[in-house]
């Protein structure tokens, strides 16, 4: 089993591409929703500079052809 794992990865970087691992919020903890919640609620106050500064990220931002 190791085997096989060290040579897809070894086929992987032989492609150009490279592994990154990143950890994300887990979904299932207790407390989740409210964290989420608090944050949204937070968001909505903010102040005239971080309203400003969202505001030119959204225009300065290229999002064509995604999907929604």
């Amino acid at each position: 089993m190791r085997r096989n794992v060290q040579r897809y990865r070894e086929r992987m970087r032989e492609s150009g591409l490279r592994l990154v691992q990143v950890w994300l919020p887990d979904t299932r903890a207790k407390g989740f929703p409210e964290e989420c919640r608090r944050q949204s609620l937070a968001a909505k106050k903010r102040t005239r500079n971080e309203r400003d500064a969202f505001a030119w990220l959204d225009s300065a931002s290229d999002t064509e052809g995604w999907t929604s």
